[in-house]
């Protein structure tokens, strides 16, 4: 990465900075390869926050398939992040994840968990595990909310054979074909997916992350405190691809102790390790055995630690300064939270890392924990909160003694309650995807970059004030 003119004497974070064109010989934005080459097997540069209320199993699970990396947070007990891994390994490839319910649960049990968005739908199942059929989430929105969900289902089932199709363009063909805009899909009988005109489409342009037994990739985060050694053995055990150590200051002797426990186990698996925000703490977290350093203190949207505290770095300096000290010693970098556009995403690749953490901007789709719930005007949106909040900490240490957790909330800081809204025009995790990687290819060709490694290269990159930044905006009205 180069910058245009001098230099500011201070430290810099998305806003402040902007691409610039340069001469291209990249003709489309589907000829750009957006594999980060981090080790993590993921094949775009996105992860989702390891937060309670970002990453669950099923956006886990979605996000591999479309070649991202979720990172289940710490806070869930260890059989459960156990069985979280077991069940993101189970999920099918090709298709869509199932969302099953029973005939007898109602419309509005459905709508809590997926609006009336086209090319979504509900399997529905007996308790002795017979298909019944499937329901179109579009249905759901003219049906009446104690309505059974048995009592919606008219006709055979529709249903496409997976033997019966040759690859994701052969399962568009014939969607398009049999006027199907959604459809369960079936092997020998029995349903092992979904599928979507969208979603096989996204099959022809995404690649998805895969571990070495063709399943679906997926990371957990652990604390720093306690057993490590057996949380990371179990874990890998499980088959988990990504071990992240997770701290809010990573640069700290505890990281430094269990990133040396971890190593040390020979697990074969990459260790990331944050957060920081200085080339000194990338020097001694990948001399205590760190593959990857996750980078950012205080931008992320739930969190109020630079208010709480001072602490912290405006995040584009943050990434640029560490990734160049990581790419000295053959690491690399995740540079985590800020990102509120795909602009932000480009601008932290071509400050050097190699992928890009999503949290809140995630907690608000379909895939994301926690349901769904309206506001007065009747939009939808999911609770969202910080690691450190108040809620965080009473989820995380519910189990002490009433006087050891009163202690912990009473320095508890970061937003414990905030509605995210689910955008209509993108209400999935698969639909902000196709935004933000449309718009990083489009900046790698600005560049004249076909991958991620010719982007850190080739990007160049300029200063703007505020006003610049302001003018750079679409109107949301007329003049």
């Amino acid at each position: 990465m180069r910058f245009l003119g001098s230099v500011p004497a201070h430290d810099l974070t998305y806003s402040d900075v902007f691409l610039v064109p340069s001469r291209s010989a990249v003709t489309s934005r589907l000829d750009v390869d957006l594999a980060p080459g981090d080790g993590s097997g993921a094949t775009i540069p996105i992860v989702s926050a390891n937060m309670n209320s970002v990453t669950g199993p099923r956006l886990a699970a979605t996000l591999a398939r479309r070649g991202g990396l979720g990172v289940l947070p710490q806070d869930l007990p260890l059989q459960e992040l156990a069985a979280a891994i077991r069940w993101v390994k189970e999920q099918p490839v090709a298709w869509d994840t199932p969302l099953v319910m029973s005939p007898d649960q109602t419309v509005a049990d459905a709508l809590r968990q997926l609006p009336p968005a086209e090319g979504h739908g509900v399997v529905l199942r007996t308790a002795d595990g017979t298909e019944v059929g499937a329901i179109p989430a579009t249905r759901l929105g003219t049906a009446l909310a104690d309505a059974r969900l048995g009592d919606l289902l008219h006709g055979s089932i529709t249903a496409l054979d997976a033997d019966d199709l040759a690859g994701p363009r052969a399962a568009f063909d014939l969607m398009v074909a049999a006027e199907l805009e959604f459809a369960l899909v079936q092997r020998h009988g029995h349903v092992i997916g979904t599928l979507s005109r969208t979603s096989a489409l996204r099959g022809t342009l995404y690649r998805p992350a895969l571990d070495g037994d063709g399943r679906l990739r997926v990371a957990a985060a652990v604390g720093i405190n306690g057993d490590v050694a057996s949380k990371a053995r179990a874990l890998a055990a499980e088959g988990v691809d990504v071990l992240v150590l997770d701290t809010a200051h990573g640069h700290q002797e505890g990281m430094l102790r269990a990133l040396a426990t971890v190593k040390g186990l020979g697990l074969g698996i990459p260790v990331v390790a944050g957060n920081i925000v200085t080339a000194d703490g990338v020097r001694d977290l990948v001399d205590a055995g760190a593959d990857i350093l996750k980078v950012g203190v205080g931008p992320g949207a739930m969190c109020t630690t630079r208010m709480m505290t001072a602490v912290g770095r405006p995040q584009f300096s943050a990434v640029l300064e560490t990734a160049d000290a990581a790419r000295e010693l053959g690491a690399h970098v995740w540079a985590d939270g800020g990102v509120r556009y795909p602009r932000d995403v480009a601008l932290a690749l071509a400050a050097g890392a190699a992928s890009v953490m999503i949290g809140s901007w995630f907690a608000g789709t379909i895939e994301a924990p926690g349901r769904l719930e309206s506001d007065a005007d009747g939009r939808l949106y999911k609770q969202s909160w910080g690691m450190a909040s108040t809620k965080a900490v009473h989820e995380r240490f519910g189990r002490l003694d009433p006087y050891e957790l009163a202690r912990k909330e009473l320095f508890a800081e970061g937003i414990s309650s905030s509605k995210i809204y689910l955008d209509p025009a993108r209400p999935s995790l698969e639909d902000l995807l196709d935004m933000i990687t449309s718009g990083v290819r489009s900046s790698f060709t600005y560049a004249g970059a076909g991958t991620l490694d010719a982007f850190h290269e080739r990007a160049a990159v300029g200063f703007q004030s505020a006003a610049g930044y302001e003018e750079g905006k679409a109107l949301p009205v007329s003049w």
